[in-house]
């Protein structure tokens, strides 16, 4: 048995030091540095028979080296694959983070359940009945997936060894621990330590391992920043807890696009993927309401029509009220100093309050000309026509600026019905025999001069 030793991390970014220090040096935090007891042994808990017999890696140029595409395995979860870059790739580590009750066990297990291949379920958290009664809710009767209630590394190692998985889902990496680090499950050893075995049998067996990881309070994922760097990818499960639909994004992905976008409505029945969100994101009255204006707005490869609201009323204290939801609040200011400044609309003294139903969040700023649509819309109390919406940036001059894959946006605006959409001069639109109405404007007075007369 190896001598015990005793070591210093930092909880925050999990860097190690000889002794204790009150500010971390790598991150800048101060008393997050504590002792942990450290137990170093040669052996690991996972171990292949190929070990003894494996080969020296070679140095090879780069024209030497196989450039055939990486197969991946197709998980039938159309929005799960297109995060991901089209399936999960062998061999390798996904995270999955989120707030506590988001969905995140169910987003897995559901999977688990519908797929082909035979995938050992290990779940630290819940026992094998309470796995039962939401599996008969998702999916009853899967014949390829198997439960293991287990925390110790090295059992779910002899499991795994003894029914060969396809794929194995780990939940939660925070409950995980190893014989060989002397410290609580979840601390910053552990998850290291259990990571980095599982790592290790995932490369050397060609295995997919799906990990969920717990989140802090302010929304980083819990454990040693190391636990994000070791993975391959890493996926963040977001929403409003008061609204039924959820957000899968890909924070890192070494295997494809970090851009892309997945979208869940949560049913009692499990989650339904939301292959044509534009149709959920846009509400269906009819009536016409002031305040309320479309924008194309782009989310990886995927278009989305997006509502935005606005409400603008005279401020009944001294400074007036700038108030966001799903969007940045410093450039909803910025916007309105333009709109003072450059345009010569009086909001100065006017509380503006802004929302982006659905409960998503958009940083695209192709979306600047429907806030302000929207907010002019609000303060004159006249409505925009339904069939009208906007793709364009606004610069700090008043200039209404190109945006980026404008052809995908015009597309998918007439596909949903749309008569007119409102973009920059500047773009070069290329689109022929295009039904919809494609209305140029250069400055914010042209376009509210066309909308509100």
């Amino acid at each position: 048995m190896a001598k015990t030793k005793t070591a210093f991390f930092c909880q925050h970014c999990g860097t190690q030091y000889a002794k204790w220090v009150g500010q971390c040096s790598a991150c800048k935090e101060w008393n997050t540095v504590v002792e942990e007891l450290v137990q170093k042994e040669e052996k690991s808990s996972w171990k292949t028979a190929s070990n003894t017999t494996k080969q020296v890696a070679k140095p090879l140029l780069v024209s030497e080296i196989s450039s055939e595409k990486e197969i991946r395995l197709n998980t039938f979860d159309l929005e799960f694959n297109r995060v991901l870059g089209g399936g999960l790739v062998p061999g390798s580590l996904t995270l999955l983070g989120g707030e506590p009750g988001i969905g995140k066990s169910t987003l897995l297990l559901q999977i688990a359940l519908k797929l082909p291949y035979k995938t050992l379920y290990v779940s630290g958290e819940e026992s094998q009945k309470q796995i039962k009664m939401r599996a008969d809710r998702i999916h009853p009767n899967s014949e390829t997936c198997l439960i293991l209630t287990e925390t110790k590394t090295q059992n779910i190692f002899k499991q795994i060894e003894a029914t060969a998985p396809d794929i194995v889902v780990i939940d939660s990496i925070q409950t995980l621990h190893s014989d060989y680090i002397e410290s609580a499950a979840g601390s910053i050893s552990q998850i290291r330590e259990c990571t980095a075995e599982l790592i290790k049998f995932a490369k050397e067996t060609n295995t997919p391992v799906l990990l969920i990881g717990h989140i802090t309070k302010d929304g980083s994922i819990a454990g040693p920043k190391i636990l994000e760097h070791m993975v391959d990818c890493v996926l963040q499960f977001e929403g409003d807890r008061n609204y039924v639909y959820r957000i899968l994004r890909s924070l890192k992905n070494r295997f494809g696009s970090t851009s892309e976008l997945g979208i869940y409505e949560m049913k009692g029945s499990g989650l339904r993927e939301v292959n044509n969100p534009s149709e959920i994101l846009i509400s269906k009255n009819d009536e016409g309401l002031s305040g309320t204006a479309i924008a194309s707005t782009v989310e990886g490869m995927r278009p989305l029509m997006i509502e935005i609201q606005a409400l603008v009323s005279s401020a009944v204290y001294g400074t007036p009220q700038r108030s966001t939801t799903g969007y940045n609040a410093k450039r909803l200011n910025m916007l309105l100093a333009v709109l003072e400044k450059r345009a010569g609309f009086k909001l100065a003294t006017k509380d503006v309050f802004l929302n982006i139903t659905g409960g998503i969040s958009v940083d695209d700023p192709a979306i600047d000309l429907a806030v302000v649509a929207a907010i002019l819309s609000s303060n004159e109390d006249m409505a925009i026509d339904k069939g009208i919406c906007f793709a364009a940036e606004i610069g700090l001059a008043g200039e209404i600026r190109p945006v980026q894959r404008v052809e995908q946006r015009i597309l998918e605006a007439e596909k949903l019905g749309f008569h007119t959409i409102f973009v920059s001069k500047n773009n070069k639109i290329t689109l022929k025999n295009a039904k919809i109405k494609i209305q140029l404007a250069g400055k914010i007075e042209h376009v509210a001069e066309n909308l509100f007369g």
